[in-house]
């Protein structure tokens, strides 16, 4: 063999080394604290629909397999965002804002399916897709995009105005969008995504006042000219004033008091909590999974659950202090502003001081489309990571 020629062990080697190199490099602590919320909310799930014939059709492992089967497709999908990596992912932006804003614009047309009173979905081959949980996604890359390519090469040394007002532009398109479904809570999220990526940008102090200034007034607006559903407008009487309407309105969060209440220190035990059991809280597998933690598991196993939402939130914190340009911190800082927000208003509504807005526990809730973008951002702030070595 010629010396300029290398056989196919030299190249597997070099292959297998690359790999190992990439493994060592992972964020095990991220990954370890995202698939133990997974598996801990595939435990929580079946215990809330265990014995809930009406929604399992008999079968009680039903939810638990299909929160196992997204996870699982979660997984792959953060694995291939990892293999596509920060720079190819940023060519991709303009395809994956198009088709997000397809997505959401699909659910306002006859496409659109309304599940639980609530028109937030498209039904595609049986299979149900929440639109608005993949517009943060897109928003936070767009957005980073557009506040840091600039600075990144050299151009500014902070996002000027027109960086500014396009990234506003491109984040408040499919925000009014996911509005107009109507999705306040995912609206309220979008627009702490976009606070935070701009605090991150290293923007101008004005532009965040400006967006918090009409932030307020939009809420006002949206008040006064009557935009919000009944059942929204009843959702925020409940909250402002608990014992309103006990068996009405504020049932969902007064039985999730309850049954976190009855959880003491340790809990009931898994699969017998009283209220869970009883099947007292409603959609308990989704917006109110945490109260089955609080029963069953009590203060510790809910505060275990708290403390590993933790982890991922300070993983990604340090991806993002870490990461060597602007794109990459901003995008980082994006994730944690979305995953951060989501965690607080899901457990905050469970616990009655936060108004219900129907968004899921991030990795633990059951539901698709909430595990995929999840994992998704999971796998860009593995490949953010990857991009420079990073001590443990």
């Amino acid at each position: 063999m010629s010396p300029g020629r290398r056989g196919p062990g030299v190249s597997g080697t070099r292959a297998r080394s690359a790999l190992g190199s990439m493994l060592r490099r992972l964020d095990w602590p991220l990954l370890g604290a995202a698939l133990t919320l997974s598996l801990l909310g595939a435990v929580l799930v079946y215990s809330a629909t265990r014995g809930r014939t009406q929604l399992t059709d008999g079968d009680p492992y039903a939810f638990l397999v299909r929160h196992l089967l997204n996870t699982a497709i979660g997984i792959v999908l953060a694995a291939l965002t990892v293999w596509l990596g920060p720079r190819r992912l940023r060519d991709l932006v303009p395809v994956l804002y198009g088709v997000t804003l397809l997505l959401v614009l699909l659910v306002l047309t006859p496409v659109g399916a309304t599940i639980n009173g609530s028109r937030r979905w498209i039904v595609v081959a049986g299979v149900s897709i929440q639109p608005a949980e993949f517009v943060k996604v897109t928003i936070v890359l767009a957005m980073a995009l557009l506040l840091a390519t600039k600075v990144d090469t050299g151009d500014r040394s902070r996002p000027d105005r027109r960086s500014v007002l396009e990234s506003l532009a491109v984040a408040g398109v499919p925000a009014l969008l996911v509005l107009l479904t109507p999705d306040l809570g995912q609206f309220m999220g979008i627009g702490v995504v976009v606070l935070g990526v701009l605090l991150a940008s290293d923007a101008s102090v004005r532009w965040v006042a400006a967006l918090l200034v009409s932030g307020l007034v939009g809420a006002v607006l949206v008040w006064q000219l009557h935009l919000l559903d009944q059942y929204q407008v009843n959702r925020f009487a409940a909250f402002a004033d608990p014992a309103l309407d006990p068996s009405g309105v504020g049932y969902n969060t007064s039985q999730a008091r309850i049954a976190i209440g009855a959880g003491g220190l340790l809990g009931q035990g898994l699969f017998h909590g009283a209220q869970t059991t009883g099947q007292f809280v409603p959609e308990q597998q989704t917006d109110f999974v945490f109260s089955v933690a609080g029963e069953e598991l009590g203060f510790v196993g809910a505060g275990a659950l708290i403390a590993l939402l933790g982890v991922v939130l300070w993983r990604a914190l340090r991806t993002a202090r870490a990461c060597p340009d602007l794109y990459g911190t901003v995008v980082a800082a994006g994730v944690v502003a979305w995953l951060a927000f989501q965690a607080f208003e899901n457990i905050g509504m469970n616990l009655g001081i936060m108004p219900v807005t129907g968004l899921p526990l991030p990795f633990v809730s059951y539901g698709g489309s909430s595990m995929f973008a999840g994992w998704i951002a999971v796998g860009i702030l593995q490949g953010i990571r990857l991009q420079r070595p990073l001590s443990a």
